[in-house]
């Protein structure tokens, strides 16, 4: 036996998934040994160093409000920080942080480092230990035995990886790191199901050889917010992204590479993900668009690597560099390596429980890529989950599943084992039928109590949001008594181009105005500005958002309230749906593989319709 006699969770890859997962059950109390195939590459942020994004912002919040770690890790190495979407409906508003690569995968380790209960063990796992059908541990290169009471894997792009440059090719998980063989094998003898996708990544270049005067500088917002809903620093300065064209001159030279391209000429099998092609991808689908835009992104303060956000492509390395040059800005550009492809395995997700357990062999988790999701926020919500139900399972206790209507994380989950998916996953606030409760500002308000109850968010967590429930009640309450007279307001109304009012109103009447804002409406009032002096600015915008959007929101809870019954219609143990004539015939053939636990989760599987639902809920009422 070697180290530790027997973990309660073993963690296999040390990507955003496994650091949550290996974090969250180590702050249960489960003993966790994290391993991976090289320590220096912890958390590495493998594509483009930033966090967060659309629906992704609202994903790391929600990490953080359960007690996970990536937002505070964002918060201490960011060096720029947006909000997407100011000028929409709160419900789209995404953060969005650039970061320090770095320094982002630095505060990682040493995070995990101090963290009581984490073994850390750098080696490639070749194998499963798997005795009657449970998972008991894993096997290495070196043929050592680790035995465990559960097993995470989060194996990111290394499974069987394959990387292409134009017509060259060789085995990978990231460029100079080699892929991980043994375990897809192992799987598929064990009676699992198999699939590849791919993905990319673009050139790196040195910015002292960059032209930023031909560019448009995008700089940070000018009051930067924070992931972390705890007090991590403020950001006290912030380093400038820039964004700059393509033409149709670098059209003409990336279109010469297209007989080489491993895409165009069938050697890339596997499907890349629909929302982030390939600069070659999209001159090709979109050939009636003579440009595109490209984001030029610094990967931290003090290194001249920049990462050349929208140029991902796999032709030959000489092509990439002579159609970078004739970008403006880029005219003399100096190349660090290549972009590429990535072609790597993954297992359909409909084979998990809604733990992230599969359903062949007990006590086995996959998260992350693994289960075909794209994006290092998608990657870390599994990772905390799956180290959660891993923790709780092996300690005897109830599973932990997020609904779509508690959070972005139930959404994404739900997704995936109930629909699956045959090309990369990535989340959007489409996806979720309740964005509107599932808000970034508000995912501390929905899930620390939650987390709290784990275990996982810590008593500091649980008093500010105490306290910010308190103070959103006392604004909301002060905004729907506030009386404001005529004579006060008629002139800023007019300066900003809405109607007078004739009597004396409340705030809040004046609030839900198009284009009228709380902190530009107390400015105006200074009897108003004195009142709210006393509040959080985090009580005072849930407030602001609460009585401005009362009726949606009440519209929202009651849809999700509908929703809820049905998820409590359980499915009890393994239903013989083949002996059930009046559901269609895909609906018995979805059923039977997905196995769903309730009601509601049946309903979201693709192929059953309404009318099997209403089959099922008389079976089930019988």
């Amino acid at each position: 036996m070697f180290q530790q006699e027997e973990y309660d969770v073993l963690v296999v890859g040390a990507g955003h998934a496994g650091c949550e997962a290996a974090a969250a059950a180590a702050k249960l109390g489960s003993k966790v040994l994290l391993v991976t195939m090289n320590m220096n590459t912890i958390a590495q942020m493998s594509c483009n160093p930033a966090m967060g994004g659309v629906a992704k912002g609202q994903i790391v919040r929600e990490v953080d409000a359960l007690g996970g770690m990536s937002g505070i890790i964002t918060d201490k190495t960011m060096i720029q920080f947006r909000m997407l979407n100011r000028s929409k409906g709160p419900a789209m508003w995404s953060p969005r942080a650039q970061s320090d690569r770095m320094r982002f995968a630095e505060e990682w380790r040493l995070a995990l480092e101090q963290t009581p209960n984490v073994d850390f063990w750098q080696e490639a796992v070749t194998g499963l230990l798997v005795e009657d059908g449970v998972c008991v541990g894993v096997k290495t290169q070196l043929g050592i035995d680790f035995r465990a009471k559960s097993v995470v894997l989060t194996n990111g792009t290394f499974l069987n990886g394959l990387i292409h440059i134009g017509e060259k090719q060789f085995g990978g998980g990231r460029m100079a790191e080699k892929g991980s063989t043994g375990l897809t094998e192992q799987l598929l003898e064990l009676g699992f199901e198999a699939g590849r996708m791919k993905t990319g990544t673009p050139p790196r270049v040195d910015g002292r050889s960059l032209d930023y005067s031909k560019m448009e500088e995008q700089p940070g917002d000018e009051v930067p917010g924070k992931f972390s809903y705890l007090d991590t620093p403020a950001l006290p300065r912030q380093r400038p992204c820039h964004i700059t064209y393509t033409n149709p001159e670098v059209h003409e030279i990336l279109k010469e590479g297209f007989e080489k391209s491993p895409m165009f000429q069938g050697r890339i099998k596997g499907l890349g993900p629909r929302y982030c092609p390939s600069v070659e991808d999209k001159i090709n689908r979109f050939a009636d668009k003579d440009r595109h835009q490209i984001f030029v992104e610094p990967e931290g303060w003090s290194t001249v690597e920049v990462y050349v956000n929208g140029f991902s492509s796999s032709l030959p390395e000489d092509v990439q560099y002579r159609a970078l040059r004739k970008i403006a800005g880029f005219e003399n550009a100096k190349m660090f390596r290549p972009g590429y492809a990535i072609e790597y395995d993954f297992f359909p997700p409909t084979q998990l429980h809604l733990t992230l357990e599969t359903k062949r062999v007990a006590n086995l988790y996959f998260a992350g890529q693994i289960n075909g999701t794209t994006g290092y926020e998608e990657a870390a919500c599994q990772g905390l989950m799956a180290g959660i139900n891993a923790h709780r399972k092996v300690h005897g206790e109830a599973p932990f599943v997020l609904s779509r209507s508690q959070a972005y994380i139930g959404v994404l989950i739900d997704d995936l084992v109930n629909k699956g998916t045959d090309e990369p996953y990535r989340m959007f606030t489409s996806r979720a039928e309740h964005r509107l409760l599932l808000r970034q500002d508000n995912a501390d308000l929905r899930l620390t109590p939650l987390g709290y109850e784990l275990g996982l968010a810590s008593e500091e967590r649980m008093e500010r949001v105490r306290e910010k429930e308190q103070q959103t009640k006392e604004v909301a309450k002060l905004l729907k008594n506030f009386g404001i007279e005529a004579a006060d307001i008629n002139g800023w109304l007019t300066e900003i181009g809405s109607a007078e009012i004739s009597e004396k109103t409340r705030a809040v009447n004046l609030l839900r105005r198009p284009g009228v804002e709380l902190p530009a409406l107390a400015a105006a009032l200074p009897g108003l500005a004195l009142a709210l002096a006393p509040y959080r600015p985090d009580a005072l915008e849930q407030a602001e958002i609460l009585v401005k959007y009362e009726a949606y929101l009440e519209k929202e809870h009651q849809q999700a309230a509908r929703m809820q019954e049905l998820e409590n219609f359980i499915i009890q143990g393994r239903l013989d749906y083949q002996a059930m004539p009046a559901l269609s015939h895909e609906a018995r053939e979805k059923l039977l593989k997905i196995q769903p636990e309730t009601l509601g989760q049946a309903s979201r599987i693709s192929g059953v319709s309404p009318a099997d639902v209403s089959v099922l809920m008389v079976y089930l009422g019988r």
